[in-house]
């Protein structure tokens, strides 16, 4: 139940999921990596006539990701792309790697360990001025481990089998907060993580937990909504209206299991769309109708 202000007397809603000014393409891992890819194509979309800047930073094999993301994107009809490759965090702060960026319209995070982004990135020259590019109307992708370092706080541990648990750890670390007041996670159906992303928002309830299945994404384009692109769901926890969570309670048992109580979840597909600030589902428009609302 919303709660009043003491003050005003008005209803208090959940927190509102907060991006800047961008475009936001969150892919949870396995994208499908050649011309009928709808993700990638998607990615490639946003170029237009400047460039895509290919960031290995995560992955532990930079130059044959790199190899395999240019020749993809070559095929996707981008005519500039590059390479950001920072191996150590001292890289993030000299001048010839942060003109990588200039021209840049769309960078593109790949998988790999997202501590190793957040690590090398965090407050350097190269990260001010990749907000400077969101802010300015760029376009910021990522992919598995560069999925989850889009939100303020993200995941970087917890095992699906095993996050049911109230004493199973969830490692949670400062993320590069692209977006706020939501949790990002990946690989979801395949490795079995509503248990974690679950308990992760039972931590927090007011923030929305995402999950996104492999060759899934969802495109945020402004701070309203975010639509569905792929192959698989993308699923959705409100625990906004949670009533009950043994999490805080004393731990008399080695391996106490997690109970909550009015979590609400959606479960999402290709062409749906989730209005971020009312925090509710829909079909989208149709294109006359969609072309109607802008205009009003």
């Amino acid at each position: 139940m919303a709660q009043k202000t003491r003050k005003t007397g008005k209803k208090l809603g959940p927190a509102k999921v907060e991006t800047k000014r961008g475009t936001l393409i969150i892919i949870g891992g396995g994208e499908r990596k050649d011309t009928e890819g709808t993700i990638l194509q998607e990615v490639a979309g946003r170029v237009g006539t400047g460039k895509l800047v290919v960031a290995t930073i995560a992955t532990a094999e930079p130059e044959e990701t790199w190899k395999e993301y240019r020749q993809i994107f070559k095929k996707l009809g981008v005519k500039k792309v590059e390479w950001l490759d920072i191996r150590v965090r001292e890289e993030g702060f000299k001048e010839e790697v942060v003109r990588i960026l200039d021209g840049a319209t769309v960078i593109f995070f790949t998988g790999g360990d997202q501590l190793k982004i957040t690590s090398q990135l965090g407050d350097s020259l190269v990260y001010r001025r990749i907000e400077e590019i969101y802010e300015q109307g760029g376009t910021i992708a990522g992919t598995s481990a560069g999925a989850s370092v889009m939100s303020e706080t993200m995941l970087i541990s917890g095992d699906g089998d095993e996050s049911h648990k109230v004493d199973a750890v969830l490692g949670m670390a400062p993320g590069l907060g692209f977006i706020r007041n939501a949790v990002i996670d990946q690989h979801f159906a395949q490795r079995g993580r509503l248990g974690r992303l679950l308990g992760a928002i039972t931590q927090n309830p007011r923030t929305l937990g995402i999950g996104l299945d492999e060759n899934t994404a969802i495109v945020l384009d402004d701070n309203e909504w975010l639509e569905v692109v792929g192959a698989g769901a993308v699923y959705v926890l409100d625990g906004s209206k949670v009533s009950y969570s043994n999490l805080a309670e004393p731990r008399e048992e080695m391996e106490k299991t997690m109970s909550v109580f009015d979590v609400k979840l959606h479960v999402l597909s290709a062409g749906n769309r989730f209005d971020l600030q009312e925090r509710r589902p829909e079909i989208p428009p149709k294109p006359e109708e969609e072309a109607m609302r802008k205009s009003a």
